[in-house]
């Protein structure tokens, strides 16, 4: 669609995504590699990647896996470098990778905030360091990083994730503006609730406080009716396609998030309310207590 100077929307793209051997990651490098990009797919679980890698080259695409720890920033930069140099280009990186840790300010202890601010914020601003002047220099190149509908409303009980998501939402906010007109496109995705490991306790690396039992979680977590991540991926993947600033999905998620923007104290008031007759119904709090850790 673009000329071939310029971003490659998305045959012929070089993308690397972050965490992309699970979940939303896998999700979208086999929607790209479908759409023809050249896929690296770059994360800690070695075996898993090299094995998201080999479906897609036996379905007829291209894709390469690397192992690397988001949080070594030097090592996120050597990947980006030689992945851009090998290949000539870079027209994607999507910034995937986090983790769930599931809490609340009373549950949390201070390695938990170091890990998820490591992960889930500071890996997105080492792979913005790295991309970023590699894009500039060629006056192309999108740079996706994967927020949460969590980093557009308050969201009790996550609170070390919701921390991380705004963050990374304002990050992308705000660079967009100050490279757009440099040629270097920026979106954020804010995804809801998607069928991933991450919903189910945190996924690998991460962590739950949670005191429900095993079978009322699951009931929970059906009440939320959770979107397959290929379907998020497809809606992603356009939504990056038309440079769209934040890309956040369903319909009921979009409507959350704008009711959130009109009326955000009145929203905070309904979602407190409901929150605390969640915690009654479910024994884990009474008044005067807290929540127990």
């Amino acid at each position: 669609m673009e000329a071939k100077s310029g971003l490659r929307i998305f045959n012929g793209a070089i993308a690397i995504i972050t965490g992309g051997a699970s979940g939303i990651g896998r999700a979208m490098a086999e929607d790209l590699a479908r759409r023809g990009a050249q896929v690296v797919i770059a994360d800690l679980q070695e075996e898993l990647a090299q094995s998201v890698a080999s479906g897609i080259t036996a379905a007829g695409g291209k894709a390469t896996a690397m192992k690397v720890d988001v949080t070594d920033g030097p090592a996120l930069h050597h990947l980006i470098g030689k992945t851009a140099s090998q290949f000539g280009r870079l027209d994607y990186l999507f910034n995937n990778a986090g983790i769930v840790i599931n809490g609340t300010i009373q549950q949390l202890v201070g390695e938990d905030w170091d890990r998820i601010l490591n992960i889930n914020l500071r890996s997105v601003v080492h792979g913005v360091n790295a991309a970023l002047p590699i894009m500039l220099s060629q006056g192309f190149g999108h740079i996706v990083n994967t927020g949460s509908l969590s980093g557009l409303l308050p969201f009790p009980s996550m609170i070390a994730y919701a921390t991380t998501k705004h963050a990374v939402v304002g990050l992308s906010k705000s660079l967009r503006v100050e490279v757009g007109f440099m040629g270097v496109r920026v979106s954020v995705l804010c995804p809801g609730f998607i069928k991933t490991p991450l919903l189910q306790g945190g996924g690998k690396f991460g962590k739950s406080y949670s005191q429900l039992s095993p079978e009322t979680a699951e009931r929970l977590r059906a009440k939320l009716n959770p979107m397959p991540p290929e379907q998020f991926a497809q809606k992603a993947l356009d939504g990056v396609a038309k440079n769209k600033a934040i890309i956040v999905g369903r319909r009921d998620w979009q409507m959350a998030w704008r009711l959130h923007g009109l009326l955000p104290v009145w929203s905070m008031k309904l979602m407190g309310r409901v929150y605390k007759r969640r915690l009654i119904r479910l024994g884990l709090w009474s008044k005067g207590n807290g929540i127990s850790r």
